[in-house]
């Protein structure tokens, strides 16, 4: 399954949800009853550690002088 940031975004709310029903639930109960179990979370996947970018000729480069970016934006 892709996990993009809309499905994060989804898991979030399912994981809110979820804790709404649970405190709901928890005040309604009666005094003597047992407390009932925290919801688990849905469980999101891993992100793989970034691979090391290789160095572009950009980064070499001297940045812009103040003249140049006057120019640029003038």
């Amino acid at each position: 399954m892709e996990w993009d940031s809309s499905t994060h975004l989804l898991a979030a709310a399912v994981d809110h949800l979820a804790v709404a029903n649970w405190m709901t639930a928890t005040i309604n109960s009666g005094e003597d009853a047992d407390p009932l179990d925290y919801p688990e979370a849905v469980p999101r996947p891993v992100s793989p550690e970034p691979e090391e970018a290789p160095r572009s000729e950009r980064a070499s480069e001297t940045p812009p002088s103040a003249a140049q970016l006057a120019r640029f934006f003038g």
